[in-house]
């Protein structure tokens, strides 16, 4: 195959059409995929579904090209979307985690990247996630509503009473900011930062990754964590299961 150059990738993010973002541009995701099959028109994008359990979708996506019968990865793309969290997530999470993946896959190959590496679509979403929590008080917390996974119609007090541990996971993960500033409200524990929160999501695909390659009895290890899914498991529960699964 014919080696690509830096300018090859260049020309074809010339030709990228951007939304405007908040005064910033952004190249949507299928405007990558364009300017991918104008470099490598044999090019492969390979999606999968890591998990997709309480309303948390997490999708990996690999961008490579094909070579005779041969196919060589270039990059990889992990995103994860969550149920209800937005109008369109209401109906399409899991699409919209899938896209997201192919996204960052593809801004990783460095396509539609003069800006960022985050998508339009991305952005969008995440500023749609990005408005202010409306609950000032702790009753306010207590009474709040969770629309989505085991607890759905359950208040948010209930939630906290009675599984501390999701409250946990919640805390780390949930993109309704009145469910972070509720739990808060109620255990005075402060979410954790942005890092924190990557490097939970990166633990949570590596945990996956792991229990398939070691065959790992998944309802045990819940048991031993004393949660009803992985996706439940706090971060510090996830460096210890990651650690004690990479010695087996």
């Amino acid at each position: 195959m014919e080696v690509i150059t830096f300018n090859d990738i260049q020309k074809a993010n010339e030709t990228i059409k951007t939304t405007d973002i908040k005064g910033k541009d952004y190249a949507e995701v299928n405007q990558r995929i364009k300017a991918f099959r104008m470099v490598y028109p044999t090019g492969v994008i390979e999606t999968e579904m890591i998990s997709n359990e309480n309303g948390v979708c997490i999708f990996r996506a690999i961008v490579g090209y094909k070579d005779g019968t041969e196919i060589y990865k270039l990059a990889t793309g992990t995103a994860y979307e969550k149920e209800n969290s937005t109008f369109i997530n209401k109906t399409s999470y899991i699409e919209n985690c899938e896209t997201s993946a192919v996204g960052r896959a593809l801004g990783m190959c460095g396509f539609g990247i003069d800006t960022s590496v985050a998508s339009a679509d991305e952005v969008q979403n995440a500023i749609a996630n990005q408005e202010e929590a409306t609950i000032q008080t702790e009753e306010e917390a207590k009474q709040y509503i969770i629309t989505f996974g085991k607890y759905k119609d359950k208040t948010l007090g209930e939630v906290v009473e009675n599984d501390i541990n999701y409250c946990d996971w919640l805390l780390y993960n949930a993109q309704d900011p009145n469910i972070k500033k509720g739990i808060t409200l109620i255990t005075g524990v402060v979410p954790k930062t942005e890092k924190e929160q990557e490097e939970i999501l990166n633990l949570t695909v590596k945990l996956n990754e792991l229990i398939r390659e070691k065959n790992v009895e998944y309802e045990k290890l819940l048991k031993h964590y004393k949660v009803k899914s992985n996706t439940e498991m706090s971060l510090e529960q996830l460096k210890d299961a990651v650690s004690k699964l990479e010695s087996k």
